[in-house]
């Protein structure tokens, strides 16, 4: 069983995490380098947020959205 755990820390260690590791050799050459995951891990939640809101101005547009007081039974 310890030889399951060993193989599992040197796929994610050796493997995996390998990118990483380069990306952080670049610290010290460029910060917006080092930081490109952070960049594109932002890019895609503002793309999501955007798609997000124009969702719902679509529905809203629509009246889809039961607005009443009583649409909810804890209201």
């Amino acid at each position: 069983m310890k030889d399951f755990f060993y193989g599992i820390q040197d796929l994610f260690v050796d493997g995996l995490f390998l990118p990483f590791d380069m990306l952080r050799s670049l610290e010290l050459e460029s910060w917006f380098g080092a930081n490109v995951m952070s960049w594109i891990f932002m890019a895609i939640g503002f793309v999501a947020f955007i798609y997000w809101m124009m969702q719902l101005a679509k529905f809203n547009s629509n009246n889809e959205e039961d607005k009443s007081v009583t649409a909810h039974s804890y209201l």
